[in-house]
């Protein structure tokens, strides 16, 4: 039988694996903030804008293929040049010679593929940090579902801290990568909820109050973290604070949108009245 400590054992082990260092010969992208080519711990991404852009749409797509016109969506948008198909084939043949020149690969071709109707970034998605961003997540919901909430915390907190600044930061991204990174902003921000959640459950509620002010101010209509917040303050003994909290909230909901809290919030606002009710 599969015992708790063996399950505890289990989900360390991976989160290790996770977070372990790349080897330093091996070539590792970054997605969660700037777009790097590292290896070595030196940085090799082209510099040139739009070769930056092709290789981020490449990367975001690892061994698969990019249809050539998702590329030329990306890259120009609605205003493609006349000679847009030409331009692109000099865009990949500058992109393989920084390959080549930086030791990247021993031939541009076989790691930029061309496959009719696009081309493949011949890479492992083992090799990009948004990879090791989703294992992590998995492991903290893996150890969220057996109650282990500290186990949980710390994976997502792992995930977190891989990010280094707004997904793909140094890249005039167009409509194909604008949607990409809005899908990662979205992932970071369910993450750190989660996390969150997992450190309120491990008893971690009075060390939160603080983050989770400073979340709020920052996201006035998030309900989610205002409710976290209600429920960091009531266990701290702080049902007053609480219920500060909620009416603000629901004053800036009703005045701005015209809604009410949602239905959990509500409920969380009646239990925390009911709490300081005498007994009858």
């Amino acid at each position: 039988m599969y015992s708790d400590s063996n399950l505890s054992d289990g989900l360390t082990g991976a989160l290790d694996r996770a977070t372990a260092p790349a080897p330093e010969d091996e070539v590792r992208f970054t997605l969660l903030g700037p777009l790097e080519v590292r290896r070595g711990g030196v940085d090799y991404a082209p510099s040139t804008p739009k070769i930056l852009q092709l290789l981020a749409m490449l990367v975001t797509q690892p061994g698969k293929m990019v249809h050539t016109d998702s590329l030329i969506e990306e890259l120009w948008a609605s205003s493609p040049p006349r000679s847009v198909r030409a331009t692109l084939h000099t865009y990949i043949y500058h992109l393989r010679r920084c390959i080549i020149q930086h030791g990247l690969a021993a031939d541009g071709e076989d790691l930029l593929v061309r496959k009719p109707p696009g081309y493949i970034l011949r890479i492992d998605p083992a090799q990009l940090d948004v990879h090791a961003f989703a294992r992590l997540q998995q492991q903290g919901r893996e150890a969220q579902r057996a109650n282990r909430h500290a186990e949980a915390a710390r994976a997502y907190r792992a995930a977190l801290d891989l990010w280094s600044g707004p997904p793909l930061a140094n890249i005039h991204c167009g409509p194909v990568l604008s949607a990409y990174t809005v899908d990662l902003l979205e992932q970071r921000r369910s993450t750190l909820r989660m996390r969150i959640e997992a450190e309120i459950n491990s008893g971690k509620h009075l060390e939160l109050i603080g983050e989770l002010r400073s979340l709020t101010s920052g996201n006035p209509l998030d309900e989610a973290l205002h409710g976290q917040l209600m429920r960091a303050l009531g266990r701290s003994g702080r049902r007053s604070d609480a219920m500060v909290v909620y009416r603000r909230l629901r004053a800036k909901l009703t005045d701005e949108l015209g809604v009410e809290p949602c239905d959990e919030l509500q409920v969380l606002h009646r239990n925390l009245l009911s709490e300081g009710e005498p007994a009858t």
